[in-house]
């Protein structure tokens, strides 16, 4: 009996000190643990809301750069396009430049063949008048003077 005499002494004085445990435990879970523990959730909380937004916005500057190269794509395109026109329109120009000019020219070779030919007849009105005279003028000169030239002629 006197082990539980001693036993039961022990207890009794070991519950101040039980007593002080739990409070020191109570106090650490509620001054230190739960701060401790609601800072690291936070933490976490945010490190992962952080990671979660950068590969966010990763993945938004990814669109982004694929609207990007779509509208330089097609602004590519149209520019192409318009060079391919405007050289188009140029051909069309240097065409009608080029048919102008031919037509410019054939209207100056027609003029010209025309004003030739034109020559072409006044000369031979002048020589076959010229013939008539320098034949008259022959007909003097070899006939004897008081023959008719009318009547060689014939």
């Amino acid at each position: 009996m006197d082990i539980l005499n001693q036993v039961g002494g022990l207890m009794l004085g070991s519950v101040p000190t039980v007593i002080l445990f739990i409070l020191l435990v109570v106090a650490y879970n509620l001054l230190v643990q739960r701060p401790l523990n609601r800072i690291l959730d936070d933490r976490r909380t945010r490190t992962t809301g952080a990671v979660e937004q950068a590969r966010g916005a990763i993945a938004a500057a990814e669109a982004e750069t694929a609207v990007f190269e779509d509208k330089l794509r097609a602004a590519k395109m149209e520019i192409a396009q318009a060079r391919e026109q405007k050289a188009q329109q140029w051909q069309k120009e240097r065409d009608s430049a080029l048919t102008d000019v031919r037509n410019a020219a054939q209207q100056r070779v027609l003029g010209a063949k025309q004003e030739i030919n034109q020559s072409a007849t006044t000369a031979r009105q002048q020589i076959e008048s010229a013939t008539a005279q320098l034949s008259e003028s022959i007909l003097r000169a070899v006939l004897p003077k008081g023959t008719n030239i009318s009547e060689a002629h014939q």
